[in-house]
C-alpha cells in the first residue's frame, strides 16, 4: 500500500464531498419523520385523554 500524505488524503476528500448530491432525500425523510412522530404523538395522547363528562 502506497503511502499517502494527509495533505492529499484531505484535498481528495473535500473534492469527493463536493460531488455528492445535494442531501435532499435525507432532507425529506428527516421532515417527514418528524411530523410522523408528531402525529403520532398527538393521536395518542389523544386517544388517552380523560372524558370529565
Amino acid at each position: 500500500m502506497d503511502h499517502t500524505p494527509v495533505t492529499n488524503w484531505i484535498n481528495e476528500a473535500a473534492s469527493a464531498a463536493e460531488k455528492q448530491g445535494s442531501g435532499d432525500l435525507l432532507r425529506v425523510v428527516l421532515i417527514v419523520m418528524f411530523f410522523g412522530c408528531i402525529l403520532t404523538a398527538w393521536l395518542l395522547l389523544r386517544g388517552y385523554r380523560q372524558k370529565d363528562d
